[in-house]
């Protein structure tokens, strides 16, 4: 396990490296030249690298706002003396996602008439920031969230539902602006890339006045590509490459299970976000885990298949962790392993196995993936 435990870590690397936000976000403006923002907004989980990557390649002092979820900025940014950071909680917003809302708003609408702006969007935004009509609390506002995560609907659904009710979403946001550019540069963490869902459409430019321009810069596809490109440098033959992974984990993990069990040897891999049913008052873990302990049910026995379930963004669910790598000794005892999944404790369970996967917060966020090696 040790070996194949390494390359799935160099591989899912190789995968975040490609998206990173300071990469993507430096090597899109490169491409428009001599575009100079009188304000940079940067919102979501990789906020911070987008926004250090912007200012890298712009050259010339720039304020800039970042806002991002708790313990995913950095020093240098906080020492930076043009920028200015909000933290906030994510998955379900706080009262300092509405304090950033509010000043998000009062940013992009202060903006002059010849001004430009350059406005960051990734996954995370939904959360972190929102501002709220005066008759929607926000315990309202939580309870709506947390209620539509434990019952396992997928963020297309939820920020459906954001979208609705924010003054912020759906184009709401550029509307205020009044200038006379503004560039959105976007990281994709939903099914089919669309804007209109990245952060409940926080960058959508349907309703801007002035000149506006929209650029995915990374998306899962992007990733997966060069999980694919370091495989085969690694001397593996890549026998799948899918983006599917947008069912319940119980419906997924049989699935990629049955698929590895009769494989033949190379590597295999998945990407998406899949949705998780929760209990009452569930344990430590997030979907990730979650899936990573129910494949290493399915392959218990079976020595010759390790897997790398994890976020892109180096956090599943309010922990600690990105997920999980398992192999076929990584489950025992398959009713303690059950009895920590009912629990939705799958995250426990793999500490105690010494199979939780734990990279810190990467300054992207596109999605899951899940790596398998095949022997």
């Amino acid at each position: 396990m040790s070996n194949n435990k390494d390359v799935l870590i160099d591989m899912f690397n190789a995968g975040v490296q490609a998206v990173a936000g300071f990469n993507a976000t430096q090597n899109a403006l490169k491409q428009l030249g001599s575009f100079q923002p009188d304000q940079i907004i940067a919102v979501g989980k990789a906020a911070t690298g987008m926004c250090a990557g912007a200012l890298a390649c712009i050259g010339t002092p720039c304020p800039a706002l970042i806002v991002t979820k708790y313990q995913h900025s950095d020093q240098a940014m906080h020492d930076h003396p043009s920028v200015s950071i909000i933290e906030a909680a994510h998955p379900v917003p706080d009262q300092s996602s509405l304090n950033a809302g509010k000043t998000l708003l009062q940013t992009v609408s202060s903006l002059p008439e010849s001004s430009q702006l350059l406005l960051l969007v990734s996954g995370g935004a939904s959360s972190v920031a929102e501002h709220l009509p005066s008759d929607v609390s926000l315990a309202q506002w939580q309870q709506m969230t947390a209620t539509m995560l434990a019952a396992g609907h997928n963020i297309g659904q939820i920020n459906t539902k954001r979208k609705q009710t924010s003054l912020i979403k759906d184009g709401k946001l550029l509307q205020a602006f009044k200038g006379k550019c503004v560039k959105v540069l976007a990281i994709s963490d939903v099914e089919g890339d669309d804007i209109s869902t990245i952060g409940s459409g926080i960058g959508d430019i349907k309703n801007v006045s002035g000149d506006a321009e929209l650029q995915l810069i990374a998306t899962n596809a992007v990733a997966r590509t060069a999980v694919a490109d370091k495989a085969i440098a690694q001397g593996f033959k890549v026998q799948s490459n899918l983006e599917n992974m947008y069912q319940d984990i119980k419906t997924i993990a049989p699935q990629i299970a049955n698929t590895l069990k009769t494989a033949s040897p190379g590597v295999y891999i998945w990407g998406g976000e899949p949705t998780v049913i929760l209990p009452d008052n569930p344990g430590s873990g997030g979907r990730n885990q979650s899936l990573a302990l129910l494949l290493a049910l399915q392959i218990k026995g079976l020595h010759n298949i390790s897997i790398l379930v994890a976020g892109t963004d180096g956090s599943d669910g309010p922990t600690d962790a990105a997920g999980g790598i398992i192999n076929g000794s990584t489950v025992p005892d398959s009713a303690s392993a059950n009895d920590y999944l009912q629990r939705a404790d799958a995250g426990s369970y793999l500490r105690q196995a010494g199979d939780i996967f734990i990279t810190g917060p990467t300054n992207t966020n596109v999605m899951d993936l899940v790596i398998a090696v095949v022997e």
